[in-house]
């Protein structure tokens, strides 16, 4: 799950001198932070270690990532002027620092683990351009989505471009599987969901050669829509039995979660138990992937992700034998 390093003394040292752009705009340390979680913990996959934000700066967008609130837009995209204006960027020319990072954690990685690349999805990345700034109620996006539908749909015609080109990149530079992280789209209505964001996530999904996760949270009741807007895997949170979002979301898929990561705040017998419920809802059928159902928490001790990762070792080789 993306963050995984964030609770590790290596990260927290890297990012004590150095912003998380000016991490992911250093090959070498966007790879470390990168690399740290699965040399600690035994994962079998990297996921690159980046932000969603991080390809709209080649569309002419002033983002700052502000600690403790998020990313902060300086002039939100309101007109279809400020559309009108945005660039479609080449990740070669954007973002060759990501792509560079790849190569080398491609290069790094045994053949056997997997290196996982991601994009924001459109209904995350647009909420963010249009509030400004982090949300729970998306009040400007919905605004913008009922009463300025066009441009609503230019900006989202011009992510799902952008994020099409930086997925295809970060495939060519050796990434095995890429994630569309719409971390929020739990805030909308099905029928929105239907109107205004599955039809780009179906064009980023279909785009890419490579096998796609197709991820979101409060999504409980989307889990049919975003199945069927595409991804070999959908990622189900902890709000949702994962053998019940299985049978919604088709059992021809894979499904990614979904232990709640505040769970391992907690005594860790709780976590325990928690995990050992997922995996006996799985029941050993192929095509799970045990994981958090959202990113990891700062405050996890990583000595608890460690034995979780052991828990699951221990008990996935059992049903295995």
């Amino acid at each position: 799950m993306r963050q995984a390093g964030r609770s590790l003394p290596g990260y927290r040292e890297i990012r004590k001198r150095h912003s998380l752009f000016e991490v992911c705009r250093q090959p070498e340390l966007c790879a470390e932070v990168t690399l740290e979680p699965v040399r600690v913990h035994g994962v079998d996959a990297a996921v690159m270690f980046a932000d969603i934000m991080l390809p709209v700066l080649g569309m002419g967008i002033d983002v700052e990532l502000v600690e403790s609130v998020g990313p902060v837009i300086a002039e939100p995209i309101r007109t279809s002027a400020d559309v009108e204006v945005l660039r479609i960027p080449e990740p070669e020319d954007a973002v060759p620092f990501i792509l560079d990072a790849v190569r080398l954690v491609r290069a790094d990685l045994e053949p056997e683990r997997a290196v996982i690349g991601f994009s924001g999805g459109p209904f995350t990345v647009a909420g963010y351009l249009v509030e400004g700034k982090p949300t729970r109620e998306f009040a400007q996006t919905k605004r913008c989505m009922y009463g300025s539908p066009e441009v609503w749909h230019g900006l989202c015609e011009k992510l799902t471009e952008t994020f099409i080109r930086y997925l295809r990149a970060k495939v060519a530079a050796g990434v095995d599987v890429v994630q569309l992280f719409d971390s929020w789209i739990g805030a909308l209505s099905r029928d929105d969901y239907l109107e205004f964001v599955a039809p780009y996530s179906k064009r980023i999904l279909e785009a890419v050669d490579a096998p796609t996760i197709h991820f979101g949270t409060g999504t409980a009741h989307l889990l049919e829509a975003m199945a069927e807007a595409g991804g070999d895997v959908i990622g189900l949170d902890w709000r949702v039995p994962l053998d019940e979002g299985w049978e919604r979301v088709g059992r021809d898929r894979g499904v990614q979660g979904n232990l709640d990561p505040a769970l391992l705040l907690g005594p860790f017998e709780r976590a325990r138990d928690r995990a050992i419920a997922i995996l006996d809802a799985a029941d050993g059928r192929p095509g799970h992937i045990f994981n958090l159902g959202h990113g990891v928490l700062p405050d996890t001790d990583p000595a608890d992700l460690g034995r979780l990762v052991e828990l699951v070792r221990e008990r996935t080789a059992s049903v295995a034998a």
